[in-house]
């Protein structure tokens, strides 16, 4: 016997079903096939029947099979030697089989079982047909509640525990209180007077049932049962099968809930189930990692010039960089030297946020020219998205960075981009001064010091700015001490040494915050493609708005100059500088006397270096001299240069949803994005045209004039005019 070997049929995933006359039928599930010897342990057992099934984990499983000749009767295979008894008892039979069956709270989900030591006839239950459905509810939900003075930890367990009871005995309720304090509920039937009420002891420490009114009346196995099958509850049941059986069909769950718990669900609910089970079985970072590298080929692919990078770390963390030739060309012909950089955090995807360097356009508005997906906004990923924005750009040269200043920004920008210029954004700075000002500070005076700050901020000179910084200190020296200790030559026009251009802030979070539904959680991809397509369509429609521009500067650019050109009418110009043989410089009288250097593009009062368009002195000086004011301002605010920023478009990516069909099988599964989760609107659905723009509206006809727009009913034509048109037909 010690070379004895039988073959085993392994049936898992059904179910067993009694007769009449108690013989057991097992039906459906899967069928494997195996040798088991006689010289085997129990354990050995267990692994030849865990590497059999796929590597199943085994600890919530059970062992059963029938004596020969004997289907009234499992019996259980728990050791060496009730394993050393089957293959005995089994030694003249060509197979045997044995059931694999799962535990649920240390108990078997089946009623009629025997193990080796229990007498055949005590372990038998008879079921019926009409019984059997719910035989399958788990016994022990049957007295989840037990009636007054029944103790929880608190109201969510006492709701859960009311949930596992209402699905056992089949009734609805519903919440008349429902707060962290107390919980009334009654049945839904009419005429059931069931209620309950459950709170806190007096103790404050328990949650406690304090009262139990009548009892049901309305128990019936017709009852429909889907409400209590809320999406949780699904994701709970069905977790541990979704994690054996990642193909597990929403069809197959509510059959199986419906044979189970005698709960009828439709496709959707099963489907909404599997989907929460699924996001806590696997974590998006997962997901993630399989969908951005065939995303990054394919932005390679569709817009070349592109540059996409996608980077794995540990804990299935990733990071993903992309700069789209669109975005990269706009910058380098187009934009300002300017890059504001932000991270944006899209409140539905709790899980990563984007960090963002956007430029600015001639009309002020927000161009974004790189974007990353990163797990937090720490130093070591914005030390990284820097170094790749570096790589990206074909001519760094040098750029005016914005930003809050914040995760080192302050030492990586000046290590990777050295020679560049770094500066505070200014609702940023306006902000954290605000935290300066304590309660002990007036509305009013709170007011007048910020106002006293925004104009120290946009101080062209050294004089204005002291003049302002005094006022502060005048009533806080402590926050004048402040706003020095922050370094002005990153925050006042008057000691800033890049070229901001007049732009102080960047509103890209906003616009990208509006471009993602905020009501459900886009998987990566998506939501990276919903920012390329609305960015595709932004360039599209900013490019053709461009075309139809008559005017040399852009139309903002275009008006800031009228305005400039107004106030310059009043002002007196003097040449100066003679002797020194430089016939450009000049002098302006406007109260005070401010010099203009038309050769440097210079004047005393900064607002020309400053904003990038002449000040009224130097309007003043084209003015008397008949120069063009137009050749005097930076090229960025030109037409010509605004379209160039928007003369190249985003390609569309148009397999994003579905991967193509050559690409491997095993690879692709994690590419398909989960399906968008909506909210139902209130209210009946309205029935629309497949295509509303080609619903064709038959004319009316009147039958007796023949005329249109009016039936026979509202006819007004003379009945011998009828008479007559009636002869001619």
């Amino acid at each position: 016997m010690g070379s004895r070997q039988i073959v085993a049929v392994l049936q898992i995933g059904g179910e067993f079903t009694t007769d009449d006359d108690g013989r057991m039928t097992y039906s459906g599930g899967e069928a494997h096939a195996m040798h088991v010897k006689s010289g085997w342990t129990f354990k050995a057992l267990k692994h030849e029947i865990s590497s059999t099934l796929n590597n199943l984990k085994l600890d919530t499983y059970v062992f059963k099979y029938f004596l020969p000749r004997n289907n009234k009767t499992l019996i259980s295979i728990s050791n060496d030697k009730d394993l050393k008894r089957m293959v005995e008892f089994h030694a003249e039979s060509e197979t045997t089989y044995i059931y694999v069956i799962k535990k649920v709270d240390n108990r078997v989900i089946m009623s009629p079982v025997a193990d080796s030591s229990t007498p055949a006839d005590s372990a038998i239950t008879g079921t019926t047909p009409d019984r059997s459905k719910r035989q399958k509810i788990c016994a022990s939900w049957e007295n989840a509640i037990t009636g007054v003075g029944q103790v929880f930890e608190g109201p969510k367990e006492f709701r859960d525990a009311l949930h596992k009871y209402a699905i056992a005995h089949r009734f609805h309720y519903r919440f008349i209180k429902n707060d962290s304090s107390r919980v009334t509920v009654e049945c839904t039937d009419e005429g059931c007077p069931w209620r309950m009420h459950a709170s806190k002891s007096p103790a404050k420490k328990e949650f406690m049932i304090k009262k139990v009114v009548g009892s049901h009346t309305c128990e019936s196995e017709t009852v429909k049962s889907h409400r209590l099958a809320s999406q949780k509850w699904v994701a709970s049941v069905i977790k541990d099968k979704l994690r054996d059986s990642p193909n597990y069909r929403p069809r197959d769950i509510a059959n199986d809930l419906q044979r189970e718990y005698g709960l009828s669900l439709n496709y959707s609910q099963a489907w909404r189930g599997k989907l929460i089970a699924r996001k806590e079985l696997y974590s998006p970072h997962e997901e993630a990692c399989n969908q951005l590298p065939w995303f990054r080929d394919r932005i390679l692919v569709t817009n070349p010039g592109s540059v996409a990078t996608v980077v794995a770390l540990e804990d299935s963390k990733f990071r993903f960089f992309v700069a789209f030739h669109a975005s990269l060309h706009g910058f380098e012909h187009g934009c300002r030297p300017l890059l504001f950089l932000d991270v944006v955090s899209v409140k539905p995807n709790k899980h990563w946020k984007l960090l963002a360097a956007t430029s600015v356009d001639g009309e002020g508005d927000a161009f974004p020219v790189a974007l990353a997906v990163v797990d937090d906004e720490s130093q070591e990923n914005w030390h990284w998205f820097l170094e790749q924005l570096k790589a990206s750009l074909p001519t760094p040269g040098e750029i005016t960075f914005i930003s809050t200043g914040k995760s080192g920004l302050w030492d990586d920008v000046s290590l990777i981009f050295p020679g560049s210029y770094h500066g505070y954004n200014v609702n940023f700075f306006i902000e954290e001064f605000k935290t300066q000002l304590d309660g002990s500070w007036s509305e009013e005076v709170k007011d007048i010091m910020v106002e006293h700050l925004k104009k120290a901020i946009y101080s062209c000179t050294v004089n204005e700015f002291n003049h302002y910084i005094e006022l502060i200190k005048a009533e806080s020296d402590k926050l004048a001490e402040w706003l020095m200790e922050a370094k002005p030559d990153r925050w006042s026009d008057a000691f800033f040494k890049g070229s901001r251009l007049g732009q102080y802030t960047c509103s890209i979070s906003e616009t990208i915050s509006d471009w993602i539904p905020n009501r459900y959680e886009l998987p990566v991809v998506q939501l990276l493609d919903t920012i390329r397509c609305n960015l595709m369509e932004t360039i599209y429609i900013r490019r053709e708005s461009s075309n139809t521009w008559s005017e040399v500067l852009t139309p903002s650019a275009n008006q800031k100059m009228q305005e400039e050109v107004s106030k310059a009418l009043s002002l007196s110009v003097v040449c100066s500088a003679e002797e020194e043989g430089n016939s450009n410089v000049f002098e302006v009288c406007d109260g005070s006397v401010y010099v203009v250097n038309i050769d440097t593009w210079e004047c005393t009062c900064g607002k020309w270096h400053a904003s990038g368009i002449p000040c009224p002195h130097a309007l003043a000086v084209f003015e008397q001299t008949e120069q063009n004011p137009l050749d005097y301002c930076t090229k960025y605010f030109r037409t010509e240069c605004y379209r160039m920023t928007y003369a190249v478009s985003i390609n569309p990516i148009p397999d994003v949803i579905v991967p193509p069909a050559s690409a491997d099988l095993s690879q692709s599964v994690g590419l398909q994005p989960c399906p968008i989760l909506t909210r139902r609107q209130v209210g009946r659905p309205k029935e629309k045209p497949a295509d509303p723009r080609i619903t064709i509206k038959r004319a009316v006809r009147c039958s007796r004039c023949k005329g249109y727009g009016h039936n026979k009913a509202t006819c007004k034509v003379p009945l011998t005019v009828t008479a007559a048109v009636s002869s001619q037909v």
